[in-house]
């Protein structure tokens, strides 16, 4: 059971950002309202085989790393070398690029966190890192030379497996850290990523751990790209930076990205006993199932469920809500109108990070709250890029007999949705993240009122 007298802090944080050379660049853009989506050149090689040609997408040297291809095996990227020495050629080995931005990641934010070399490597620190896919890059040029090639199965080396399995990320940042703790991967889809982070919360709550780094990856992939490339529900028609439009009625589709989104979490009166710069507190974690069967449609009862779970008899409003907002069609319009069914119709606003550097799917809601701490310690709503105009019908969904829901268009609701940054009071932030298959995960985190 959580123990009521344990809270859980969020004392560090760190990743891979798309367009930006840290942390304290990613803020800056961030709040200057520019756009980290750019024509992508390794979508454009491929001509009119690709509809889609846009991502936030992040390349080897921006990170500081360098691919060594394998001689023997063609296109197989044997290691990576960190030009900038900051991780071992041991650890480099065994990680895919996702997992090499989580052990970055992971080293910022135990920085930040000030944690010492024997709290690191305690019993009492966790790892609880996912991602949304496998490792692509890895496995496609392996399996490529062996079933395509007919090479042999050595060919591709000794670390296909480790650079490709599912829990790559967290075992990499467990090697990395040399923690004693739990380690370990979950999965759900485009809820990875504050999946991860809500899990890890529980684990200090309950009382299994002190600390633990969480979060979310997605590496730079191509393969990823195509597949929802296939699936038509990526934007395209628009410039880069006009491409991710949440609540928008001309939106199409959302801008496939990748990053990284590391945190570092601890009990709460342990970090403030040692003095530790708290960047937020973490309130409470509730996800659930929609339970209609659907791989794909949004439910309305799921997300009013989800809502519930998280607010219990609370009548509070969060200062902010950083939703989904992903800039597909109908998604945008059931995530706006179950806010407003719960939350009502003002006295806070809506902030939608994908508009300014797309959908990082795994890695979505872990660099989506790490957006959110930084409006905690800016006091600043950050905007919902081109969200110009809002539907002034009526959605088809909401003219069906069993809709239950608000019944004024998404144009009814324009105040809620900035499309400039702005300075307000903020105390506290719901975040919200849905993924294939039904799964809802949401994380309300608070300034440190102490």
């Amino acid at each position: 059971m959580p123990n009521a007298e344990r809270k859980v802090a969020v004392v560090g944080m760190g990743g891979a950002f798309p367009c930006c050379s840290d942390l304290a660049d990613f803020n800056d853009k961030l709040f200057s309202g520019k756009s980290l989506i750019r024509e992508w050149g390794q979508a454009l090689a491929h001509g009119k085989n690709i509809r889609s040609t846009v991502s936030g997408f992040i390349t080897e040297a921006e990170m500081g790393l360098e691919a060594i291809y394998s001689e023997i095996a063609e296109g197989y990227p044997e290691t990576y070398i960190d030009t900038l020495r900051r991780i071992p050629d041991g650890n480099l080995a065994t990680a895919d690029l996702g997992s090499i931005w989580a052990m970055l990641g992971a080293l910022d934010a135990i920085k930040m966190a000030g944690w010492s070399e024997s709290e690191t490597q305690s019993e009492q620190t966790g790892v609880i890192v996912g991602s949304g896919g496998a490792g692509h890059v890895i496995l496609r040029p392996a399996w490529h030379n062996f079933f395509e090639l007919h090479r042999k199965s050595r060919v591709a080396g000794s670390h296909t497996v480790d650079r490709a399995m599912v829990y790559r990320d967290a075992a990499n940042v467990s090697c990395l850290i040399k923690n004693k703790g739990v380690c370990e991967s979950i999965g759900s889809a485009c809820a990875t990523g504050l999946g991860n982070i809500g899990y890890a919360y529980r684990l200090i709550k309950f009382g299994i751990q002190d600390r633990v780094i969480a979060g979310g990856v997605e590496g730079t992939s191509l393969e990823t790209f195509i597949g929802f490339d296939a699936m038509q529900v990526l934007s395209r028609g628009f410039s880069p930076n006009e491409s991710s439009r949440p609540f928008d009625v001309s939106r199409n589709g959302f801008v496939c990205s990748f990053g990284c989104g590391i945190v570092a979490l601890e009990e709460y009166e342990q970090a403030k006993a040692r003095g530790a710069n708290i960047l937020g507190v973490i309130d409470n974690y509730f996800n659930n199932s929609d339970g209609d069967g659907n791989m794909f449609f949004p439910s309305f009862a799921g997300q009013k469920r989800l809502w519930r779970g998280l607010m219990g008899d609370s009548t509070l409003k969060p200062d902010v809500v950083k939703v989904h907002g992903t800039s597909t069609p109908v998604g945008d319009s059931v995530e706006l109108l179950s806010v407003v069914d719960v939350l009502g119709e003002e006295g806070y606003h809506i902030s939608a990070p994908k508009s300014q550097f797309g959908h990082m799917l795994g890695a979505a809601g872990a660099v989506e709250f790490i957006a959110a701490l930084l409006m905690l310690k800016q006091q600043k709503v950050l905007p919902c890029l081109n969200s110009v105009t809002l539907n002034p019908e009526l959605e088809n969904f909401q003219r069906s007999d069993s809709w239950t829901g608000p019944q004024k268009p998404l144009q009814a609701y324009r105040n809620l949705i900035p499309q400039q940054a702005f300075a307000k009071e903020i105390n506290s932030i719901v975040c919200l993240n849905y993924g294939f298959g039904g799964t809802n995960s949401a994380i309300s985190v608070s300034n440190d009122r102490s």
